[in-house]
């Protein structure tokens, strides 16, 4: 069985089973196939097929055996990528500045919530627990919630070969946050979002609904976001802190052009608390969670490293997130031939 998921017309996942005569031993082998577009957001209903063409595959780790995932892109009857596909266009970019050696890593927050919509573990009836202090990373009945369903997404993840480095539980309760990466240039939107088709599949034995909403509880909480840690071969070497300095003066003046780009309800979220940055400023420093951007104290010491990006909301799309980084700091492409 090979599972085939693709990204539909409101940034969510899609999949249908084709049965394959043999083992697959590479992503060629695979064929083209279709669906109707009309009921995903990505075609009108009088010309609503739509192509899923295969460019990634994993082992599958619920079916388990030969059985695969494979991850594919949208293309129109014309030969076009379909306008919500946002892989195929970063994957140009990346490919134009493979020099470089790009490594990215995003930490990918989100919220597990009851079938009636209100956070796991949070009193009936809407209610309240208790303010925020004890609930990041911590442990224990009452701290946290639903860390069964967090640790069989972790497991899925490590026996499908997606780079997931870590989890942790987060500052909000019921919240939880996993890291994928490094990866170096399109891998790391591949590799994210099968991750995050694994996150609903599992919740679903669970009875379980995942949310990826930026804010999802309005008040004195913290968001959800898709931190985006990124690295060029040039920033890992002596002297690196030079690019990324330099990287930032790039970055400051297209805060606009990024924020369209981050996530939707981003501005519920980047309201300058809750370790964020203001929606409306491009700000920078060493350590400063309250930055857009933060470059990690170690960074700074060494003189080499990474920078962080802390715009993105947990909801943006990581395609669209790595490729715009890459166009801001190292320029676009010429017109595809």
């Amino acid at each position: 069985m090979a599972e085939y998921i693709w990204i539909d017309g409101s940034n969510g996942v899609r999949s249908k089973t084709k049965t394959v005569s043999k083992a697959v031993k590479s992503v060629d082998e695979l064929p083209e196939w279709n669906f109707d577009g009309s009921s995903t957001g990505q075609a009108p209903g009088d010309n609503s097929d739509v192509y899923i063409r295969p460019v990634a595959m994993f082992p599958d780790p619920l079916r388990l055996g030969d059985n695969i995932l494979v991850l594919c892109e949208t293309w129109d009857p014309d030969g076009t990528p379909n306008k919500f596909n946002y892989r195929h266009e970063a994957a140009r970019l990346m490919e134009a500045n493979a020099e470089h050696e790009i490594w990215f890593g995003l930490e990918q927050e989100y919220t597990l919530l009851g079938a009636e919509g209100w956070p796991y573990g949070w009193p009936a009836g809407r209610g309240y627990p208790g303010p925020q202090g004890p609930y990041y990373c911590g442990v224990g009945t009452g701290k946290v919630f639903c860390r069964d369903i967090v640790e069989a997404h972790y497991k899925a993840c490590l026996y499908s070969g997606i780079k997931i480095s870590g989890i942790n539980a987060e500052v909000m309760p019921a919240q939880w946050e996993y890291q994928v990466g490094p990866c170096v240039g399109i891998e790391l939107g591949d590799h994210l979002w099968m991750s995050r088709f694994l996150l609903h599949r599992i919740a679903e034995e669970f009875g379980a609904k995942v949310t990826f909403a930026p804010k999802p509880i309005p008040g004195d909480w913290n968001g959800a976001g898709l931190h985006t840690n990124v690295s060029s071969k040039e920033m890992r070497e002596e002297g690196g802190m030079k690019h990324i300095e330099a990287a930032m003066k790039k970055l400051e003046p297209r805060q606009v052009e990024h924020i369209k780009v981050y996530g939707e309800g981003n501005a519920d979220r980047l309201t300058g608390k809750h370790e964020t940055g203001n929606i409306d400023k491009f700000t920078w420093g060493v350590a400063d969670r309250g930055a857009s951007v933060r470059i990690p104290r170690s960074c700074a010491r060494e003189g080499k490293g990474y920078f962080e990006d802390r715009r993105p909301a947990s909801n943006a799309d990581p395609y669209q997130i790595t490729g715009i980084i890459v166009e801001t700091i190292y320029g676009g492409l010429p017109p595809e031939q």
